[in-house]
Formats: structure tokens, C-alpha cells, sequence
């Protein structure tokens, strides 16, 4: 029986899960309350085994279970003390004589800014933010653990994720959305779905390496939020400069804007054969649209 352990049982892993999880005989995973175990264990219902992770420490049945594990997906990001799933769980992973495969989580972020141009794999990531640097840090931790183990690491780079309650549609159905313009930005974006998808071809192939997981159109920040709005019929929200928005935006937010690149997906298709579901926002905005128009 294949089993797989998501440390980290957020947005990405439950996606994964719910498309692709019959590929595995046993999945469990990590989250971070016993009320959040409890109700995916529910909702997954004989597929998945969750269990709560502080990030400090885990019991020791939890290490056992750990130990067991033929397939690995980490989305569970850095701390200022490296990474926890490492900490904690390293000495069981590295005992484990059954894991094959670990996939991280990554993010394009560590790029780093190119002042608009394209980037791919072999790009040297130069990011300065705080984010981006553990980040690649804790790409680099895992390569290295894997070349020590013996087990393959895929770094998948995600680009902005979005898919089913988590989309601007809801943003300006709600009338949350701002539409805020810095001249000459943009961003990949990829649905949730492609993730999921790019995810198990990882996990097929069992090929290590580094692999950008975007759409093929990166765009300006308000061209999605335009396009809703005529999904919707409503007029878009004003334009906001961004030297205004940037005061009133999160640590977390402004990373995002810290870097302007346009990033390649060729490796992904090309290697892990991997056909997008919806190359651009425009496909993944009106699919979820068609999905649940009531939802906006």
C-alpha cells in the first residue's frame, strides 16, 4: 500500500487530494489544530488521515506514521529557524526505507525582480525579500536532503494560485476587489486545478528537479479584476495608483509586487507533460463562473 504524507493540509494539498488522492492507498497529513484534523477527517471520510503539527514538535506515533511514507508534499513554508517539517520530521524521513518522492512547494517569488523580462529554471534567483529568501532556502534544504536520502525532490514554483473560493470574482462580487495599477507590473497566476495536476505528474514521473508551475499569460494585476467584472455585469472598481494602495497593504501583500517577470512553463509541459486546464485567467475566471454563477 503507496502511502503519502502532506505535511500541510491547506488549499493546494485538499485540491490534490480530492482530484488526484485514489492514487494512493493511505494519505495522512499535518494540519494545525485538532478541531481542523477533526474535520477533514470527516470530510475525507476513509481516505485521510489528518493529525495536528505545531511546527515544534510531533508525537512519536506521529514520526512512526511519518517513517512509513513512500511519497512526501510539503507545503508547510519556512520559519526564522528553518524549515519545521525538516526539524521535526528529518530523522524519520531519513529512516524511512520506503520514500521515493518528496515534492515542495515553492514559489516563483524567489526570482526575485526582472523589470518585466522572462524567466525560467536555469534563471539564478536573486530575490530580496524576507519571504523569497526562505524560500529558497528551504529549496536548498530539501535538495540537500534528498541527495543524502536517496530520495527524489521536485521544487514546483507555483505562481499566484487561484480556483474555487479563491478568485476575484468573489473579491468583486463582494465589492472587495481593488484594482491597483503600477505601470509596466505583472504576474502569472495558475488555477489551483493546473497545480494539482502538475502535482501528480511530479509524482508519476518521480523526476526530480526545479519546475515553474504558471499560467502562460502573465498580465497586469487589474486585467483579471476587468474581466470578472464583465463576467458579472458590473462596472470594475476604480483604478488605484499604487504609490496610494501601498501604505495599507500587508508585509505579505507588498512581496508581492516587490518583483515584475514573466515566467516560463515550457519545463513543465515539455518534461513532466503536463497540458494546462487553463492557460490563462481568462479560461479559469470563466470555468469557475460557469461552475457556480450563484456564488457571485
Amino acid at each position: 500500500m503507496t502511502t503519502l504524507t502532506c505535511f500541510g493540509l491547506g488549499y493546494t494539498a485538499e485540491h490534490f487530494i480530492a482530484n488526484f488522492g485514489d492514487g494512493f492507498g493511505r494519505i495522512v497529513g499535518t494540519v494545525r489544530s485538532v478541531e481542523r484534523a477533526a474535520l477533514l477527517n470527516g470530510r475525507f471520510a476513509g481516505r485521510l488521515k489528518a493529525f495536528a503539527f505545531d511546527g515544534k514538535s510531533a508525537t512519536e506515533e506521529a514520526k512512526r506514521i511519518v517513517a512509513e511514507t513512500d511519497a512526501a508534499l510539503v507545503s508547510i513554508p519556512q520559519t526564522e529557524t528553518g524549515d519545521p517539517v525538516l526539524s521535526v520530521f528529518g530523522d524519520a524521513l531519513a529512516h524511512s526505507r520506503r520514500l521515493r518522492m518528496i515534492i515542495y512547494l515553492s514559489t516563483v517569488g524567489v526570482y526575485g525582480d526582472h523589470a518585466g523580462a522572462w524567466v525560467d529554471e536555469t534563471t539564478v534567483p536573486r530575490t530580496d525579500s524576507l519571504r523569497g529568501q526562505k524560500r529558497l532556502a528551504a529549496e536548498r534544504a530539501w535538495t540537500k536532503f534528498g541527495a543524502h536520502s536517496g530520495a527524489e525532490v521536485a521544487i514546483l514554483r507555483l505562481a499566484g494560485i487561484y480556483g474555487p473560493g479563491r478568485n476575484v470574482l468573489l473579491q468583486v462580487a463582494r465589492g472587495e476587489a481593488r484594482r491597483i495599477v503600477k505601470p509596466g507590473q505583472v504576474f502569472n497566476r495558475v488555477h489551483v486545478d493546473d497545480i494539482a495536476q502538475a502535482i501528480d505528474a511530479a509524482f508519476a514521473s518521480r523526476r526530480g528537479g526545479v519546475f515553474n508551475v504558471a499560467d502562460d499569460e502573465p498580465a497586469p494585476p487589474g486585467d483579471p479584476i476587468v474581466f470578472a467584472a464583465q463576467l458579472l455585469g458590473r462596472d470594475p472598481p476604480p483604478e488605484i495608483p499604487f504609490a496610494e494602495a501601498a501604505p495599507s497593504l500587508s508585509p505579505l501583500a507588498l512581496s508581492f509586487w516587490q518583483g515584475c517577470r514573466r515566467v516560463r512553463n515550457d519545463k513543465l509541459k515539455r518534461e513532466l507533460g503536463v497540458t494546462l486546464l487553463f492557460p490563462d485567467f481568462r479560461e479559469g475566471l470563466r470555468a469557475l463562473f460557469a461552475a457556480e454563477p450563484h456564488a457571485a
